[in-house]
């Protein structure tokens, strides 16, 4: 199911190449493009390299009807599907295979050596990205299969929670004390009994002065003993007159 949700996308494509039939390797040194009739190609066309999943594929097609000559499959690069010359930077070996299982060994090469140098890049690029995905797909796998911290309660477990002066236990509601005016603590009434003030106790005032007694007044006294003298000097006034 999810190799039918790959797509094929494009990572490269050059307008020509050329093929050529090899010789079987006569030794382990590696292959030789000089080795190979250079100048006269079997075939030539456009190349392209396509990726679906982790595959590559370098297609050779005709350049104008775009028909698929030959296809070769790479799952690692470097690797047996495609390997370089030892005597040039522009000549490659791929082994091409069919639908059948067959499969042969053909020499590619490109004229300009900037063509080479984006076929080799193009497929380095691929499966960096193929390394890369690999390593987060196993590290993702590890921390699936690592045990899991439990961190939920168990049942019946309680924890203490300490707050400034006040401690509880989750799940319980703290009993704050009751204080009434300036902090002082009132104890509850008895049960069943009604509760009676004190009526308030005389308090004799102890610094309290008695006013002093008000003197009389002897101005009164004075006047009139001066007003009678005044009135005796004017009758006797009047008898002289």
């Amino acid at each position: 199911m999810a190799a039918e949700l790959e797509y094929e996308s494009v990572l490269c494509v050059k307008p020509d190449v050329s093929v050529y039939r090899i010789p079987p390797r006569a030794s382990n040194r590696g292959y030789r493009a000089s080795d190979w009739k250079l100048d006269q190609p079997d075939w030539t066309g456009r190349l392209r390299i396509t990726s679906k999943g982790k595959i590559a594929y370098i297609k050779l097609e005709d350049k104008v009807s775009g028909e698929l000559f030959a296809q070769a499959p790479v799952e690692q690069y470097p690797g047996i599907a495609v390997e370089t010359v030892t005597d040039s930077s522009r000549y490659f070996v791929i082994r091409i295979q069919d639908g059948t299982g067959r499969s042969a060994f053909i020499g590619i090469g490109f004229t300009d050596r900037g063509d080479a140098f984006d076929f080799n890049v193009s497929l380095q690029d691929h499966f960096k990205w193929v390394k890369q995905e690999s390593e987060i797909s196993k590290e993702s796998q590890d921390m699936n299969n690592r045990p899991k911290l439990d961190l939920g309660f168990k049942e019946g477990q309680t924890i203490k929670l300490s707050i400034g002066n006040i401690t509880t236990k989750k799940g319980g509601a703290s009993k704050p004390k009751t204080t009434g005016t300036g902090g002082l603590s009132l104890l509850p009434p008895p049960p069943g009994g009604k509760v009676t003030i004190p009526p308030p106790s005389s308090v004799a005032i102890s610094n309290h002065v008695t006013p002093p007694p008000i003197p009389k007044s002897n101005h009164g006294g004075s006047w009139i003993h001066h007003h009678g003298q005044d009135t005796e000097q004017l009758h006797q006034y009047k008898d002289r007159v």
